[in-house]
């Protein structure tokens, strides 16, 4: 889920990095098989990140589930179980044959129908800041993000309280 969020707001949002350099640090920090990054597969990550901003902006349940439909039908997946470092036993949506962009794919693809499934779209969204274009994926208990950041809730928050006590 962080990964999806992570490249969305790379190659989408004011200010955001999607330089080859950046694309590489964010599969290392989401644990993707990172070493494999080919200079030549950056811009099918920058056209992924794209590919999936509209589903943070969906407006229902209905529209999040035609677009992630869709892409489900449109890139290929073969789930099979895995078993390796650091994650032990779990399930790989790619054959560990398919490029490093088609894992991205099928992975982040799945994990966003499985939140959707399992919290509709109460977890997703644009920031709520005044000037924000980033997304974010609440995966905590509680579920009731709206920031896609500590930073952009305290500064919300201050500038709603400094507007109450000047009035």
């Amino acid at each position: 889920m962080a990964a999806a969020v992570a490249l969305v707001n790379a190659v989408t949002s004011t200010g955001g990095d999607d330089s080859d350099g950046a694309l590489r640090a964010l599969l290392r920090d989401n644990e993707f098989f990172w070493q494999q990054f080919d200079t030549r597969d950056a811009d099918d990550f920058r056209r992924w990140g794209r590919t999936l901003r509209p589903f943070f902006e969906a407006s229902g349940v209905e529209e999040a589930m035609a677009l992630l439909n869709g892409l489900m039908l449109a890139v290929p997946m073969h789930p099979h179980l895995s078993d390796h470092e650091p994650h032990g036993l779990h399930i790989h949506y790619a054959p560990p044959s398919s490029r490093l962009p088609d894992r991205f794919r099928a992975t982040t693809l799945m994990n966003l129908a499985e939140l959707v499934v399992e919290h509709g779209l109460t977890r997703t969204g644009v920031c709520a800041a005044d000037g924000c274009d980033r997304v974010y994926a609440d995966t905590s208990r509680a579920g009731r993000r709206r920031f896609c950041s500590e930073t952009c809730a305290n500064r919300t928050n201050v500038a709603a309280f400094r507007a109450r006590h000047r009035t």
